[in-house]
């Protein structure tokens, strides 16, 4: 048994001076540092629940899509685990038929590990139109039976997968996303060119569709909203007041990537302000320059230039994915003005949300002991996944 204080942050709010305590892997107490009377391990400032990130491709020098083997692919795990994300879905990218089939079957091993919590596939049907860092030299149409195959190469282990849903074959009840639920994974729509039309009924059917049935999560998602989709006009509005307007009905989730690189700030917070903490999930997007420095890495077949901490493709002015951890987009976030509450809230229980974990993304008593300790600023100062510390 080992306990900790400081600020505790809940869903509810943050418990100031206050106690967690981790037994047997499990948090066993939590209440005011006036009522605990056993010996307290260490005070820090913040103690926050294990961040949770269904978008990320690598980092650590290491890349999910290009991981030659089970031990490349643990390095770009760890470089985010090491930073307070203790539940993470690794993400491959639109590559060629082979490839992909391989790189799931590498990432499945993974997850049997424990390592990983899924794996979601960004493409590869997607549109060529909005395909951003995602090669269109591997963009496949709509194939139902070739998403049976990969998701058997997942061994159960497939979360979601990234859809054009005005692409023929996606909707429908051969189309890729009736494959993807009845093998227990989840469409997200995005890198799209759907009109605002296609686009709220490509929502609308899924969520009747999973309401009709057992799902992992009871909604669909969007990806990384506003980046791989045209922008909002005035005439041609596009699929984001659709994704907007769904999120605030309840029908979807939105991933956002909170890094102040691929969305603005202030526009975090107006979604948050419009649709509320419960429709958001923050990702990082993440490739192998997460926490490595400036220069030149892979992602897939791309290859990536990162300046300043931003990744490009190679060859333009693309960008090709993040270098930030999960952490670091609570803190973005709070600075825009989102309460810390609700900011770690999108980067934990939504997610665990989305991957149907009723054991983690909050400090509640019984749920599995993830922690992130941190100081005053949200620099983290020790990782606990299952009870045990990491540093």
């Amino acid at each position: 048994m080992v306990a900790f204080k400081g600020e505790v942050v809940t869903p509810e709010g943050i418990r100031s001076d206050s106690v967690v305590e981790v037994s047997e892997g499990k948090i066993s107490w939590i209440g005011p540092a006036s009522s605990y009377s056993e010996q307290i391990a260490e005070s820090v400032g913040y103690i926050l629940p294990g961040l949770v990130d269904v978008h990320c491709h690598g980092g650590g020098g290491a890349s999910f899509p290009d991981a030659k083997d089970v031990d490349e692919a643990r390095t770009a795990a760890f470089e985010h685990l090491r930073s307070g994300t203790t539940t993470l879905v690794g993400s491959l990218v639109t590559q060629d038929k082979p490839v992909l089939l391989k790189q799931a079957g590498i990432l499945a091993r993974l997850c049997e590990e424990g390592v990983l919590a899924g794996i979601h596939f960004e493409g590869p049907f997607v549109s060529e139109g909005h395909c951003g860092a995602q090669d269109p030299r591997y963009i496949l149409s709509p194939d139902a039976a070739f998403t049976r195959e990969l998701l058997q190469a997942c061994n159960g282990w497939a979360a979601t997968m990234t859809l054009a849903p005005e692409k023929e074959g996606v909707l429908g009840g051969n189309g890729v996303a009736e494959a993807l639920l009845e093998g227990g994974a989840l469409p997200s729509y995005g890198h799209t060119d759907a009109t605002s039309g296609e686009f709220a009924q490509a929502i609308d059917q899924t969520y009747r569709e999973m309401g009709a049935r057992k799902t992992r999560s009871p909604l669909p998602t969007v990806t990384h909203l506003f980046n791989g989709m045209a922008p909002m006009h005035h005439r041609r509005p596009g699929p984001v007041p659709e994704a907007l307007a769904a999120a605030k009905e309840g029908k979807v989730v939105l991933e956002i990537i909170c890094d102040g690189v691929h969305v603005s700030p202030s526009l975090v917070r107006a979604v948050y302000e419009l649709v509320g903490r419960e429709a958001i999930t923050f990702v990082t997007d993440a490739m192998a320059a997460a926490g490595m420095p400036d220069g030149q890495y892979r992602l897939g077949p791309q290859e990536v230039r990162v300046e300043s901490g931003k990744a490009y493709l190679a060859e333009g002015d693309s960008l090709a994915g993040g270098t930030s951890h999960l952490l670091d987009c609570v803190k973005v976030a709070t600075v825009a003005g989102i309460p810390l509450a609700d900011a770690v809230y999108c980067a934990s229980s939504s997610g665990a949300k989305i991957l149907g974990r009723e054991d983690i993304g909050v400090l509640e008593v019984g749920k599995r002991a993830d922690l992130v300790l941190t100081d005053s600023d949200l620099a983290p100062l020790q990782v606990i996944k299952d009870g045990r510390g990491l540093n």
